[in-house]
């Protein structure tokens, strides 16, 4: 498989390939390599190349080359390893392809089953094509950035690079689809996922909203972090920090019975709430009892009692929480410049095709001599492509 992406969506859908399996050859740009080489949080604090925590953990498993595409030279050595790949990923602008005479129409015609995956902001058609974006634009032009933020303030962004991961799980997801129908049908396709449809087709809030509008014309609002009155709120402090419990209608009997105290007995404290007094009395016990107590103690009192109630966990409470220790979900890699690190494992598992780390992410042309030594070209040769730019 050849792998053309680079910044975020396009590596981890080829990422998420390469750790169940696939022999990925990515492919960066001689000198200076994929941006995310230069994105943080770098290891130390200290800015480089092969030390970029988001590049590390998008490029395991993958082999990684250099190769000038704008080259006649580096274009025909990207034609010489086309016939031994079953899929192409890339998330050029639409025009970047076409330009190279490396188009879908045009690899095909080299291999008819060929699968190539193309990323783009907006798709490979339509008005937008071309427009240049970024992860919050295209989040915001998804249309949820909309509902996201206080009702009184302008719309907020949320989670760094959303948007961009989850157009890299669909894509994963699309090019396996796509794979194996070209397995099956001995004939391959174009995948062309948009960046901007991946947000606006996201169950995150959007479909709901979309099919709202289009059965009442509503529109969807911003919802206050804290809304209403009733008690207790979502997320709540206590001694060491900050948990989140779900009560309601639905567990408050529950809920009476975990507090095991008279205060909690008061009519006007079942939801829904709607009185301000009653609020504050109910906080003027709430807060005492959560602060007097760890959240580890309240989320056992509270799921022992059968309710929705977790620690809100910081970095350092998710690389120590007990259950992903138990499953092994935190690994460690060993990588040539970055050292021993600790990366996020298997996102999902299968029995029978386990997800591994066989390799780490690539140095700057490290597999040059092997990948190309597998096209016959001798150390002699590399020099010479390198002294000619090409690699």
């Amino acid at each position: 498989m050849l792998d053309l992406t680079r910044h975020v969506a396009g590596p981890l859908c080829t990422k998420l390939l390469a750790d169940y399996g696939a022999d990925v050859i990515k492919i960066e740009v001689p000198g200076r390599g994929d941006p995310a080489r230069w994105i943080a949080p770098f290891l130390h604090e200290l800015p480089h190349p092969e030390r970029s925590g988001l590049f590390l953990h998008l490029n395991t498993n993958k082999r990684g080359i250099t190769l000038n595409l704008k080259t006649e030279t580096g274009r025909a050595i990207f034609l010489r390893l086309l016939p031994s790949a079953d899929i192409v990923v890339e998330n050029f602008q639409p025009r970047v392809m076409p330009s190279l005479g490396l188009d879908y129409a045009t690899l095909s015609k080299i291999k008819p089953a060929l699968v190539m995956t193309s990323i783009s902001n907006f798709g490979q058609t339509g008005p937008y094509r071309d427009w240049r974006a970024s992860d919050l634009i295209v989040y915001a032009m998804g249309h949820e950035m909309w509902g996201t933020g206080q009702p009184d303030c302008e719309p907020a962004g949320m989670a760094n690079k959303l948007s961009l991961h989850i157009a890299g799980l669909m894509a994963f997801t699309a090019t396996l689809g796509a794979f194996w129908e070209a397995q099956l049908q001995g004939v391959g396709q174009q995948v062309d996922l948009s960046i901007m449809e991946a947000m606006a087709s996201s169950i995150d809030r959007r479909a709901p909203s979309l099919l709202a509008y289009q059965y009442c014309g509503e529109r969807a609002e911003r919802i206050p972090s804290v809304h209403g009155i009733d008690a207790p709120p979502f997320v709540n402090y206590c001694a060491d920090g900050f948990f989140e419990i779900t009560v309601g209608i639905q567990w408050w009997k529950e809920f009476v019975r975990a507090i095991g105290e008279d205060w909690i007995n008061d009519p006007a404290l079942r939801p829904p709430v709607r009185d301000v007094k009653a609020r504050e009395r109910f906080d003027a016990h709430w807060i005492p009892w959560c602060m007097a107590r760890t959240k580890n103690e309240i989320v056992a009192i509270f799921q022992k009692a059968g309710i929705p109630c977790a620690p809100l966990n910081t970095t350092e409470d998710l690389v120590k929480d007990r259950q992903l220790a138990e499953r092994g979900f935190f690994i460690e890699i060993d990588h040539p410049a970055a050292g021993r690190l600790t990366y996020p494992g298997a996102p999902f598992r299968m029995a029978r095709s386990p997800f591994e780390i066989r390799r780490p992410a690539p140095m700057l042309g490290q597999h040059n001599a092997e990948v190309l030594g597998e096209l016959g070209y001798d150390a002699k040769d590399l020099a010479a492509l390198s002294a000619a730019g090409v690699i």
